[in-house]
C-alpha cells in the first residue's frame, strides 16, 4: 500500500506518541533484536541504552522526511553505506523490522491500531528496501 499522505500522518503521530516512553522503547527495540536474532548482538556495542536512542533519533529524522524523497535520499543512502560498512547484510532487516513493529506495539497498545501497523510496516520495507538497494550502488 502507498504511503499517502495520511498514513505518513500516522506514522509520525504513533511515532510522537511515544514521548516519555521512547527511551524504554528504544531499549525495548534492542532486546527484542536480540531476542528474535541473537546472532546479531555481536555487531552492536555493549551501550544498548546510548545505540537505542541513537535509533530513535535516526528514526526520528527519516519520519520528518519520509515524504520528501530528495531529502530523504542522502540520509539513507548515508545509513546504508554505514551499515554496509558494518556488515549489515540484507536479511538483517527482517528481523530489526520484526523487532521495530513489536516494540511499537508494545509500548503503545491501544494507541497503535492495525492501521498504524500497517502503515508503519510499509513505510519500514520501503525504508529497508532502499538502504539495501543503496548499499549495493
Amino acid at each position: 500500500m502507498a504511503l499517502t499522505p495520511e498514513r505518513i500522518a500516522l506514522i509520525r503521530q504513533t511515532f510522537n506518541d511515544l514521548g516519555p516512553e521512547m527511551v524504554d522503547a528504544s531499549q525495548r527495540f534492542y532486546e527484542l533484536l536480540f531476542e528474535i536474532a541473537p546472532e546479531l548482538r555481536s555487531m552492536f556495542r555493549t551501550d544498548i541504552e546510548s545505540q537505542g536512542m541513537r535509533f530513535m533519533t535516526t528514526l526520528g529524522l527519516i519520519l520528518d522526511d519520509i515524504d520528501n524523497p530528495a531529502a530523504l535520499h542522502p540520509h539513507l543512502e548515508r545509513l546504508a553505506k554505514g551499515h554496509a560498512v558494518l556488515g549489515v547484510k540484507p536479511e538483517h532487516f527482517t528481523p530489526m523490522g520484526a523487532a521495530l513493529i513489536q516494540t511499537m506495539e508494545e509500548a503503545l497498545g491501544d494507541r497503535f491500531p492495525p492501521e498504524a501497523r500497517a502503515a508503519w510496516q510499509d513505510a519500514y520495507g520501503h525504508i529497508a528496501s532502499e538502504m539495501i538497494a543503496l548499499a549495493k550502488g
